[in-house]
């Protein structure tokens, strides 16, 4: 999470004087709705290769895919939070 701020103000210190604070405010909100599109892009596309195997290994799957789940929402949470 410490990371993901630290690119995330790297990015925006780029734009400082660049554009005004409330272009900066818009752009940060734009950045972090992309981000929190692609980590559920990518938390669907694992939870779908975890329900593709087999049956013996289904409750695996599901366990394995209830934990990228809820890691997934604690970090939206904490992405929402940076505003």
């Amino acid at each position: 999470m410490e990371k993901l701020k630290a690119i995330v103000d790297e990015a925006m210190g780029k734009l400082t004087g660049a554009i005004s604070d409330d272009q900066m405010e818009k752009v940060a909100e734009v950045m972090e709705a992309a981000i929190i599109r692609g980590v559920l892009e990518g938390q669907h596309r694992a939870v779908d290769a975890c329900n593709e195997c087999g049956d013996a290994e289904q409750d695996i799957a599901h366990k394995v895919a209830t934990a990228i789940r809820q890691k997934n929402d604690a970090l939206i949470v904490n992405l929402s939070s940076l505003r």
